[in-house]
């Protein structure tokens, strides 16, 4: 079984041995130490936000949060059947102190995680992360008498708020999108995007009869891998391929990841899916961005020719967020298909992802595929290499850094070589000897021949080490 715990939050696989796997012993001290570190760094707080997936586990796991919370001395507010970022919106609408998202994001369906959230309805910072971890291994946590218990309540309001605050956006054009007559198929792979994705097309003006609706039923049952790569989207391409659709719409079980379908079948590709947004963007708001550094270069080609400055932050939502807010960027995310738009809120949400590129596709007037084909061309290569735990990863790293020591190199996660046009990132795993080997060029055999000179030096480098 699996249990890993990280400064952004644990996960892990239902069921098994405490210590060794998400089981109910460790959700409860999970939980207890999150709720005693906002008592002693909120201590006027009084309510904490609560929201789940639709994955099997969520109604138990949230029922043992809750209780925790409570017991701690917590109001909580538990939105139900949510999206991560509905929950985000949700702590600081209702002023609350944190919140907690029960969600493995697009990890199968035995697994099931908590992720935290501050006042301000963002991800904690690594060292509260690291505080939350000492409170859990420790035990050092405390519960409260009986007539201090806190209260419980649910609010099945905020994903329809959520919705209403995505439409008041100003670069948000209903009239667009409902005079476009898009005919559009929607897969949420069972989870709650299958109740926010057709709610959010309708309030734009989709019509409902041309929505089709694959695996929208939110019963935790996953018709596929959640995580929403093209080797796992047959159903919805072979849709799109032998339909008259404009665009196929896929999101992960908590709805914070977009992809997108092209009208013939083929992926828009993630990676393009915040390029597209800031293409949206930066053509009504010159301004920088961000995204992270395993990400495209697409999106730094846009935002220069639009007149903005591009940065790039450590992998991670809450790296995004930090250098967004540092450089006051107009819109950034993450390759994964992460659209974050600050003027909603500093969190990644497929939602709001959505109703910009509909915006952005009513008015260019052509099709999705012929959109794709005005940015520019990158190819991304993933690989990895794994390792004996004798290697010293860190003395590897530095080996290839001086290697290329001429080419520009950025070290703020791990090491990224740049070679014009094309850029090598490696990094390595917190949880296992590897090193996870990105590189992007304009075509994919080129960026794998990359990633290969890379794996090929790194064993050299392991070689004259040992």
């Amino acid at each position: 079984m699996t249990l890993i715990k990280s400064i952004s939050g644990i996960r892990g696989i239902i069921g098994g041995k405490p210590g060794e796997s998400l089981t109910p012993i460790d959700v409860v001290k999970f939980a207890a130490a999150y709720a005693t570190w906002l008592r002693r760094t909120q201590p006027e707080g009084t309510t904490i936000v609560l929201g789940r997936d639709a994955r099997l586990s969520g109604d138990m796991v949230s029922r043992l949060v809750s209780a925790t919370l409570q017991g701690v001395g917590w109001d909580v507010i538990d939105l139900g059947l949510s999206t991560t970022p509905t929950v985000e919106m949700a702590v600081p609408a209702e002023k609350a102190a944190g919140g907690i998202i029960l969600t493995a994001s697009h990890n199968p369906i035995q697994w099931n995680a908590l992720k935290l959230l501050n006042h301000l309805g963002e991800f904690i910072s690594g060292e509260e992360g690291a505080e939350i971890l000492r409170l859990a291994d420790t035990e050092d946590f405390d519960f409260v008498e009986v007539k201090k218990l806190g209260s419980y309540r649910t609010d099945d309001c905020y994903l329809a708020w959520h919705i209403e605050q995505i439409l008041a956006l100003p670069l948000v054009d209903r009239e667009a999108v409902a005079a476009a007559n898009f005919k559009i198929v929607v897969d949420a792979v069972n989870s709650t995007g299958g109740i926010a994705v057709p709610m959010l097309l309708e309030a734009l003006g989709v019509n409902t009869e041309n929505i089709l609706k694959l695996n929208c039923e939110p019963t935790g049952n996953f018709a596929h891998n959640p995580e929403p790569l093209p080797e796992h989207l047959r159903d919805i391409r072979r849709e799109m391929k032998n339909g008259s659709f404009h665009l196929g719409i896929v999101v992960d079980p908590d709805v914070d990841r977009l992809a997108l379908i092209c009208e013939d079948g083929t992926p828009f590709g993630e990676e393009y899916t915040l390029v597209a947004v800031a293409d949206y963007i930066l053509k009504n708001k010159v301004g920088n961005t961000v995204s992270n550094l395993s990400s495209t270069i697409a999106l730094r080609d846009i935002t220069e020719k639009a007149g903005g400055s591009y940065f790039a932050a450590a992998v991670g939502e809450v790296n995004v967020v930090t250098l967004m807010k540092e450089q006051q960027a107009v819109i950034g995310g993450e390759g994964n298909g992460g659209v974050i738009y600050p003027e909603l809120h500093y969190g990644r949400d497929a939602l709001v992802g959505i109703a910009l590129f509909l915006t952005h596709l009513a008015k260019f007037g052509k099709s999705v595929s012929f959109l794709r084909s005005t940015y520019p061309k990158y190819n991304i290569s993933k690989n990895k290499i794994e390792l004996t735990p004798d290697v010293n990863v860190d003395l590897i790293l530095e080996k290839i850094k001086n290697r290329y020591s001429r080419q520009p190199i950025n070290t703020i996660d791990g090491v990224r070589i740049e070679f014009d046009k094309e850029w090598v990132h490696l990094r390595k795993s917190n949880t296992e000897p590897i090193i996870r080997i990105y590189s992007e060029s304009e075509t994919y055999a080129t960026a794998d021949n990359l990633a290969n000179k890379i794996i090929s030096d790194i064993k050299e480098a392991i070689s004259e080490a040992s």
